[in-house]
C-alpha cells in the first residue's frame, strides 16, 4: 500500500472540492487509477460547505455559561457545542465530550484549529449524501472509479493524542466481519470485527498532520479493502450504545 500527501492551495467557503483535488493532484503528478481511495481532511469539506461561525455573533445560554466556567472555557464557543451536540456527557479542561452523528467526539466537531480567528469550524453538514455525489462526480471526471472517505480526530480512552477515524465512506466496505472465522489455534472468533476504514483513515491522518502541513488530502493506492459502489454513509461503521463496551460500561457508575 502506498499513500501519498496531496497538498492543496486554502481551501475557501464555496470552493468545488473536485477542482481543488484534481488540480492538486495534477501539479503534484499523481494520477488517480481504478480502486484507489481518497481521504479527505473533515475540515475542507466544512469550509466548502461555509460550516464556519463567528463566535462574537453568539449569545451564550444559562448551560453554556455555566459549562464555560466549569472546564474554562469561551461562553460562546460552549453555547455552538451545546448546539451542534446530540448530548454532552461531561468533559475536562477546555474539552466537552458530547454525542453527535451516533459518533462520540470532542466538543461535537467544534474546532477552534486552522478556524479563522475569532471562528469555529463546524462538522459537515449532510456529509454522506454530499460524498456520494463529490465521489460519482469524481469518477465522471477521471473515468476511474475511486473510494472516498471523510476523516477527522479522534481520540481513544487513556491514550494521550489523536489518531484518525473515518466519518463517513463511499464505494469501500467499511467493515470486515471475522466473527465465525477461525484463529490460528482452530478457535472460532466470537466477537471481532476490523475497523478497516477508521484504519486507513489513521494512516491518513498520520500524513495529513494537525497544523501547518496544508495536506488535507491523502491518495491510497493498493489498499487492501474490498470496493463496493453500493456503500456510502456511515452505518455499517456505528452501534448502539448498548452494544458499546464503553458506554455501555460507563453508563453503569
Amino acid at each position: 500500500m502506498q499513500l501519498y500527501a496531496v497538498k492543496t492551495p486554502m481551501v475557501k467557503p464555496g470552493d468545488n472540492l473536485v477542482e481543488v483535488i484534481l488540480a492538486s493532484l495534477k501539479g503534484q503528478k499523481l494520477q488517480l487509477e481504478e480502486n484507489d481511495v481518497l481521504a479527505l481532511a473533515s475540515k475542507i469539506v466544512s469550509y466548502s460547505q461555509s460550516r464556519i461561525v463567528r463566535l462574537g455573533e453568539l449569545k451564550p445560554s444559562k448551560e453554556a455559561k455555566k459549562l464555560a466556567k466549569q472546564y474554562l472555557m469561551e461562553p460562546e464557543f460552549a453555547e455552538l457545542v451545546l448546539r451542534e451536540a446530540e448530548k454532552v456527557c461531561g468533559g475536562v479542561t477546555k474539552a466537552l465530550l458530547t454525542l453527535k452523528d451516533n459518533t462520540m467526539t470532542a466538543n461535537a466537531g467544534v474546532d477552534h484549529k486552522n478556524a479563522p480567528l475569532g471562528s469555529a469550524v463546524l462538522w459537515p453538514e449532510n456529509l454522506a449524501e454530499w460524498l456520494k455525489a463529490f465521489r460519482a462526480e469524481m469518477n465522471r471526471r477521471t473515468g476511474v472509479h475511486v473510494a472516498v472517505m471523510v476523516v477527522d480526530s479522534s481520540l481513544i480512552p487513556l491514550r494521550i493524542g489523536t489518531v484518525g477515524i473515518a466519518l463517513t465512506v463511499a464505494g469501500l466496505r467499511p467493515i470486515r466481519e471475522w466473527r465465525g472465522k477461525m484463529d490460528l489455534y482452530g478457535r472460532r472468533i466470537m466477537i471481532t470485527r476490523h475497523a478497516v476504514a477508521d484504519d486507513l483513515a489513521s494512516a491518513a491522518h498520520l500524513l495529513m498532520g494537525e497544523a501547518t502541513e496544508k495536506a488535507p488530502v491523502v491518495l491510497i493506492k493498493d489498499a487492501p479493502v474490498d470496493f463496493d459502489d453500493n456503500i456510502h454513509g456511515s452505518a455499517e461503521m456505528t452501534m448502539p450504545s448498548s452494544e458499546c463496551l464503553f458506554m455501555n460500561t460507563i453508563k453503569k457508575y
